[in-house]
């Protein structure tokens, strides 16, 4: 009888450096004459557009 290898699992993609794996990102919210913060936010991370996975 042969003893078959065991299967791993293939490594999980890198997640991307900007938005950590979540796909988002925040940007501050300025508003007025004088540029006052208000808030921020949320949007699609451009670098891996939202998959969270590191690009080449």
């Amino acid at each position: 009888m042969t003893t078959r290898k065991p299967q791993t699992a293939a490594p999980a993609p890198a997640k991307c450096p900007v938005c950590k794996g979540s796909g988002e990102v925040s940007v501050t919210v300025r508003v007025g004459r004088k540029r006052r913060t208000v808030g921020a936010q949320t949007g699609m991370c451009l670098t891996c557009l939202g998959s969270g996975e590191a690009t080449d």
